[in-house]
């Protein structure tokens, strides 16, 4: 291990492989910073150009891509409500509301600091699991996959205080919107009224762009003025009371960067997940949690910590048995095929120096694309003074093309449209988009591995609670629905006590 990892080194310093990381970290943030490209897309389109150069280089350039896109994608979430990849998306929930207070550059500093040491956190548990991969992955099956979607739609439960019922409601259309498309098991078609673009079901990227980029635009336009609510007390000096209070709370960083390692070491559960799993425990744990979506800082540090830690997960199934743990990760695998890698344990026991030079280039891609940001986050920061009416027409634009890019085509455009009216109508009567959020990822991995479960277990239901992992989630999501209740019970006491000791 020792000696791969210093012929690592050697090829960073001596072989070029500094160049190839610093132009990896800045399309990483490119890509990261426009909605709807994200890492698959610029994974994809550099695959043609690794060809010509070595293996070793091709890896400083994919790791140092994955490590830039999460961060990228947060700048976007904080500044203007539009999260550039999937995963950024629980940003938007604590971050934007921050740039509307004038913290933009508290909430960049904040988020920077998180992304970095969380990459880092993320890269030391692929070190620490590598050597006990095989039994981490073969532990999961259907049930266990059906009780972790299922806790993590229990965030719908504990994200929407003071609007439970708006927040079941919009989980309920979020559901029925998962359920159409291709019947994974049986393999029917529904709810697609001859339209063939939705036999895959409705595509989450376009629909998170209108539903928070769209969205938001509109309300903006509506409401006038900046982004800002009062640009005279717009900080853009804060960045590193941002980055202080990441160490402050240093507990939510690690949770979130625990949460994220190990949610991204599952194949098909992403990243998107582990964020929204990391700002709804977050929710749960808090003493004052009203405060989450209003501006709390610890809800920008939670789901960007596990954004990053994410990727050094996400590559345990990947090398270790060439199963993708996301969508950016099956692109990775196209890469190491193309140099003639044959992802598995052969990897890890004959190219071990392959495996060192990604890990190494995850981790000071992590540490330098947020040094980067934070270098220029004030001026970040005062994207928040511009006048909405300058920025309806750019922030339009870039989010209808990002939809059109990720597949050329208008189908997606016309999603993107449709959510951001349903977005805006949200936002206009008062409903939580989170639910609705969850719910449409959710919904397809509930109902799949639900039926899975059954059918492997010849109907017997006690499949869920016979199986140690799996009774393990479950106990986790009681003790997720039980919290807010007993938080309630402890609050009226509270003022009980307060009364009778004011008497």
């Amino acid at each position: 291990m020792f000696e791969a990892i210093s012929a690592s080194f050697s090829g960073l310093i001596f072989s070029g492989g500094i160049l190839y990381l610093c132009i990896g970290t800045f399309v990483g943030l490119l890509f990261g910073i426009i909605p709807g490209l994200g890492g698959p897309t610029a994974l994809a389109l550099l695959i043609p150009l690794t060809f010509g150069i070595d293996t070793h280089s091709s890896m400083f350039l994919a790791g140092a891509i994955m490590g830039a896109v999460p961060f990228g994608g947060s700048v976007t979430a904080i500044l203007i409500n539009t999260p550039g990849t999937a995963p950024n998306a629980a940003t938007v929930f604590d971050g934007y509301p921050l740039a509307r207070q004038g913290k933009a550059g508290l909430a960049l500093g904040a988020s920077g600091a998180a992304s970095a040491i969380g990459g880092l956190l993320g890269v030391l548990v692929l070190f620490a699991v590598l050597p006990i991969a095989r039994d981490v992955i073969l532990a999961f099956a259907p049930p266990e996959f059906f009780m972790l979607a299922v806790l993590g739609l229990c965030a719908i439960a504990v994200s929407t205080e003071g609007k439970f019922l708006r927040g079941l409601i919009a989980a309920g259309v979020g559901l029925l919107i998962a359920a159409i498309g291709y019947d994974d098991i049986s393999g029917a078609v529904r709810f697609t009224y001859g339209v063939d673009y939705l036999w895959d079901g409705v595509p989450l990227v376009p629909a998170l762009i209108g539903l928070f980029a769209i969205a938001q635009i509109l309300s903006l336009y509506v409401e006038g003025g900046s982004i800002s609510e009062d640009p005279g007390k717009v900080k853009v000096t804060r960045v590193m009371d941002g980055v202080k209070s990441v160490f402050t709370h240093y507990p939510t960083l690690l949770r979130g960067s625990v949460i994220g390692a190990v949610i991204g070491a599952i194949p098909g559960v992403g990243g998107t997940v582990a964020a929204f799993l990391s700002y709804s425990t977050e929710v749960q744990l808090s003493k004052e949690p009203e405060t989450f979506g209003k501006g709390n800082i610890r809800g920008v540090i939670a789901p960007e910590s596990s954004n990053n830690a994410r990727e050094g997960g996400a590559l345990i199934p990947t090398l270790a048995f060439g199963i993708p743990g996301s969508a950016e990760m099956a692109v990775f695998l196209g890469m190491l095929v193309l140099h003639g890698l044959q992802p598995g344990p052969a990897v890890l026991l004959d190219h071990l120096d392959v495996v060192t030079s990604l890990m190494l280039s995850l981790a000071i891609a992590s540490v330098l694309a947020s040094v980067f940001c934070l270098l220029v986050a004030r001026q970040l920061a005062a994207i928040t003074l511009i006048d909405v009416s300058y920025l309806v027409p750019i922030i339009l634009s870039v989010s209808l093309v990002g939809a059109y890019a990720l597949n050329s085509s208008m189908y997606d455009v016309i999603v993107t449209v449709i959510f951001g009216v349903i977005g805006y109508l949200m936002i206009r009567f008062d409903y939580p988009r989170l639910p609705l959020v969850i719910a449409l990822f959710l919904g397809g991995i509930v109902e799949v591995n639900f039926r899975q479960s059954l059918m492997i277990s010849s109907g017997d239901w006690t499949t869920f609670f016979t199986r140690s992992i799996s009774l393990v989630l479950f106990i986790l999501i009681v003790v997720s629905l039980l919290l807010p209740l007993v938080r309630q019970v402890f609050k009226r006491r509270a003022a009980r006590s307060g009364k009778e000791i004011k008497a």
